[in-house]
């Protein structure tokens, strides 16, 4: 009985799953992750189809980047002064009809290559708006100390649905048709509407004195000049940038994804057009990923949550290299499943320091630039990689990358202790948002603004109870 109780500490960390708002939240989320998916493959293969042409499903995936970094930022502004259940809300209906647009110019034909364009751009946008805010929302369902537990569950439905939903999709393809696809995507999305709906309200601030500066920033309309203090904020806190500077290396230096065909023909023998050896090397690191989610126990209830982030990524570089050595594909894979692995823990941990660290009025903005981050960087280390490949090779490219990644975290880590000092349940508080001198309140009242006053306003006072 003692090995059960001791294996059970080690497999998948479901702490959080006690959380009836969030259990369901997660449920829900698990069946979109596979059921509403199946888009990712039916856009560009729909768009191929009608042009013949690569380039149109590259400027597709153009457009949906685009979309999706204008959302996150207007989003995240958005979500810190309104409802954040709300928000979600239309996020999650306005992917709904997106699927069923698409469902619609399907069954017409779907001939028209701009009408396309456009609803990839509304699905971009509608995605942006679900990751921006779901990342405000859940550290209002569960406790601090089960953020990395929390993290930890839904990454893994996200990249087991990665794996599962393509495969499914293409088997579907021939039976059903594309338009099917995405009739199933919206539909898959009503489970996750029902778990949004059920929620309770989540407003920027739940309580608070009116002198709480997250209280004030609430009363303001999202402007551009919100979206700007949001980065200054960001700017304001070491640890954050500390955070967000370790992802971006890990993800620019060192994702070679780009390079996965040129090294599976040209290394290990492979097909020029793809083959085994190609899939085999995209599924390495998806299904390492999954493994650390499935073992994630061990380490969510860490709490040197820093220290773990930085290793994971240093750890991440090192993979890299291993990578950019193995002159054969098994060695190859064994790099990029423990490569998953590590990632894994580094997501982990970035999401709930930056979730932890940020005061509730500034979460949907902070949010919004780690999702620009964590969009943005794979987009650029395929452009880095990918000319610079050319020139160098794939391995000697493989291998700076990872070098790269270990050094510039290593760098960080030194250059930041409050990074590699940063525990679960700090003492220090966040930074909290400025609140602009036209909104501060007189001297005596900002000095005694900590206390409850027993004196009843007088009529006609602006003073709110």
């Amino acid at each position: 009985m003692s090995g059960v109780r001791s294996f059970g500490a080690y497999a998948v960390d479901r702490r959080p799953l006690a959380v009836a708002a969030y259990r369901r939240l997660w449920a829900a989320s698990a069946v979109c992750a596979v059921g509403g998916s199946f888009s990712v493959v039916a856009v560009p293969t729909q768009l191929y189809a009608m042009t013949g042409s690569s380039a149109t499903v590259g400027a597709a995936a153009a457009v949906s980047f685009v979309a999706l970094v204008v959302a996150a930022l207007g989003i995240g502004a958005v979500a810190d002064v309104m409802d954040r259940r709300r928000v979600l809300l239309a996020a999650h209906c306005g992917l709904a009809f997106t699927y069923a647009a698409l469902w619609i110019q399907a069954v017409l034909g779907g001939r028209s290559v701009p009408v396309l364009m456009v609803l990839v751009a509304c699905q971009g946008l509608s995605f942006a708006a679900i990751m921006t805010t779901m990342g405000a929302v859940v550290p209002r369902l569960v406790p601090v100390e089960l953020l990395p537990a929390a993290n930890g569950l839904s990454s893994l439905t996200r990249y087991a649905g990665s794996i599962l939903g393509p495969v499914v999709a293409g088997v579907l393809i021939p039976i059903v048709g594309l338009g099917a696809l995405y009739l199933f995507d919206a539909v898959a999305l009503l489970a996750v509407v029902w778990a949004v709906v059920k929620l309770p309200p989540l407003p920027p601030h739940p309580a608070g004195s009116p002198n709480d500066p997250a209280v004030q920033c609430r009363r303001r309309r999202p402007t551009i000049g919100q979206v700007v203090a949001g980065f200054r904020y960001l700017a304001a806190g070491r640890l954050l940038v500390a955070v967000l500077a370790v992802d971006l290396a890990a993800m620019v230096f060192g994702m070679p994804v780009a390079v996965f065909p040129e090294l599976a023909h040209h290394t290990y023998g492979g097909a020029a057009g793809g083959g085994v050896e190609l899939g085999l090397l995209y599924a390495a690191y998806p299904a390492g990923v999954v493994t650390a989610g499935l073992l994630s126990g061990t380490f969510t209830r860490a709490r040197r949550h820093g220290a773990l982030m930085a290793a994971a990524a240093a750890a991440w570089g090192l993979t890299v290299v291993f990578l950019g050595l193995a002159a054969q594909l098994w060695v190859a894979l064994v790099a990029l499943v423990l490569g998953g692995a590590v990632n894994f823990v580094l997501s982990t941990f970035r999401n709930a320091i930056t979730q932890a660290h940020t005061h509730d009025a500034m979460r949907g903005r902070i949010q919004g630039s780690l999702t620009v981050v964590l969009v943005g960087g794979p987009n650029i280390a395929n452009l880095l990689h990918g000319a610079a490949a050319s020139l160098l090779g794939p391995r000697v490219v493989i291998c700076a990358g990872g070098l790269l990644t270990t050094v510039t975290v290593a760098a960080i880590a030194w250059a930041v202790p409050e990074l590699r000092n940063h525990t679960a349940g700090s003492t220090s508080d966040p930074p909290r948002p400025a609140v602009p001198a036209r909104q501060r309140e007189p001297r005596s009242r900002r000095h005694f603004g900590h206390r409850r006053s027993t004196r009843r306003p007088r009529a006609g006072s602006s003073w709110r109870r």
